[in-house]
C-alpha cells in the first residue's frame, strides 16, 4: 500500500559512483582523500536538500465544494467512497483500506467492474474491504477501515456526508459540483490527497497519450457531431443529453467530436451535466451526426419506429452507438484511469462504426 520514492537517492548513488570511478584514475594518491571526502559532502548535502524537499510538500490544502481539506502528512491509509474514486488510488499502485461496491454495470454478486478487480488481483490484494453503501454512505464501516485521508473527488456527497466523514479523516471532495468531476480532475484531486501529485500528473499524462494514439488511429471521429444520450424506451415522449460537463459527453469530445450546435443552445445552467428534454425538442437533434446511447438489440429499432424520433437523421441513418445497459462497457461511459485502458478499444470500435456511416 506504500510507495517509497527511491527513485532521486538511487539517481544520487548512480552519480556518486560515477565520481569514485572517475577519482580511482586519477594518478594522484593525494588527491583521492579530497575527492572522497567531496563526495560524502555532496551526497549529504543533496540527501538534505531531497529532505527538505519532501517536508516541503505538507501540510496539503485541497480547495473543494465544502471549504478546503490540510492533510498534514503523507496518508498510509487511503479510502475512497462513490464511483471511480478507487479506481485512481489502485492505478497509482494503492490498494485503498476499503472502498464502495460497484453499483452499476456488475452481475449480481459481484462488487468490482471488471477492470478494478483486475488491478486488486494483480496488487496482490486477495480480500479487499468493499463497503456496501448502495443505499446510503456506510459511515461505520467506513471508520472501522480507520483510514487517514477519504477519497471523495468524483461524488454526490452532500454537506451533512462531508462533515460526518471529516470526523473519521480528512475528505477529498469535489471542486464545485457533485458528480461534474472528470476523470482527468479525479486523478489530480485524489492523487493530491494521497501524497502522490506527481506520480497523478504522470498517470494523466500516460491515460491523455494513450487517448491520442486511439484518436490518431481513427481520423473519422475529427470533427463529428456527438452526443452521448439516454432514451427511455418506454416513454420517447423525453429523453436525455449529457453535456460536456459530464464525463460521458466529455470524453466524447476528447476523441476528437464536437457537441452539437442544436444541443448546445439549450444549455443554460452551467452546473447541470445533462439536458432534459421533450420529443418537441427533436428539431434541435438535426445536426446531431451521432448518438451513444444505453441500451439493447432493440434500440435502433424501437427509436427508429417513433414518429418524432425516427425523423431524426442519425436515428433514420442508423448512426446510434448502443452500449448495452448494464454491461462493463455502460459502466465505463464514466471513465476512470483503469476503465479507460480496459474498455477503449471497444467502444472507439462501436463509435468508428458509425462515424463511417455518416453521410
Amino acid at each position: 500500500m506504500k510507495k517509497v520514492k527511491n527513485s532521486l537517492f538511487f539517481l544520487m548513488l548512480m552519480a556518486l559512483a560515477v565520481f569514485a570511478l572517475a577519482a580511482c584514475s586519477d594518478s594522484s594518491k593525494e588527491e583521492e582523500p579530497k575527492k572522497e571526502e567531496q563526495a560524502t559532502n555532496d551526497k549529504t548535502e543533496d540527501t538534505n536538500k531531497e529532505t527538505s524537499a519532501d517536508e516541503q510538500q505538507y501540510p496539503i490544502t485541497i480547495q473543494h465544494a465544502f471549504g478546503e481539506t490540510v492533510i498534514d502528512k503523507k496518508p498510509e491509509r487511503v479510502a475512497t467512497i462513490a464511483w471511480a474514486n478507487h479506481d485512481v488510488a489502485l492505478a497509482l499502485g494503492v490498494v485503498p483500506v476499503g472502498f464502495s461496491a460497484a453499483n452499476y454495470g456488475v452481475q449480481d454478486g459481484e462488487l468490482m467492474l471488471p477492470w478494478t478487480a483486475e488491478k486488486v488481483k494483480e496488487l496482490g490484494e486477495e480480500n479487499p474491504n468493499i463497503y456496501q453503501d448502495t443505499d446510503g454512505l456506510d459511515f461505520e464501516a467506513i471508520a472501522d477501515s480507520n483510514p487517514d485521508v477519504i477519497l471523495a473527488a468524483y461524488s454526490g456527497i452532500t454537506q451533512e456526508d462531508y462533515d460526518t466523514l471529516s470526523q473519521i479523516a480528512p475528505v477529498v471532495a469535489y471542486k464545485d459540483i457533485p458528480w461534474v468531476t472528470s476523470w482527468q480532475d479525479q486523478i489530480l484531486l485524489n492523487s493530491k490527497g494521497m501524497g502522490m501529485e506527481e506520480e497523478g500528473k504522470q498517470l494523466l499524462a500516460d491515460t491523455e497519450k494513450l487517448i491520442q494514439d486511439k484518436v490518431n488511429e481513427h481520423p473519422e471521429f475529427k470533427g463529428k457531431k456527438a452526443a452521448f444520450a439516454m432514451f427511455m424506451m418506454n416513454d420517447l415522449s423525453k429523453f436525455y443529453v449529457y453535456t460536456p460537463g459530464d464525463p460521458r459527453g466529455g470524453f466524447l469530445e476528447e476523441l476528437g467530436m464536437e457537441f452539437p450546435a442544436g444541443l448546445q443552445s439549450l444549455v443554460t445552467d452551467a452546473s447541470s451535466f445533462y439536458l432534459e428534454l421533450s420529443s418537441e425538442n427533436a428539431d434541435a437533434l438535426v445536426d446531431t451526426e451521432i448518438f451513444v446511447v444505453y441500451g439493447d438489440d432493440s434500440t435502433l429499432a424501437t427509436l427508429q419506429a417513433d414518429p418524432i424520433l425516427g425523423k431524426v437523421p442519425a436515428i433514420q441513418q442508423g448512426n446510434v452507438v448502443v452500449v448495452g445497459d448494464g454491461t462493463p462497457l455502460a459502466a465505463a461511459g464514466t471513465p476512470s484511469p483503469l476503465s479507460i485502458a480496459y474498455t477503449i478499444d471497444e467502444y472507439v470500435s462501436l463509435i468508428s462504426a458509425a462515424a463511417k456511416n455518416v453521410k
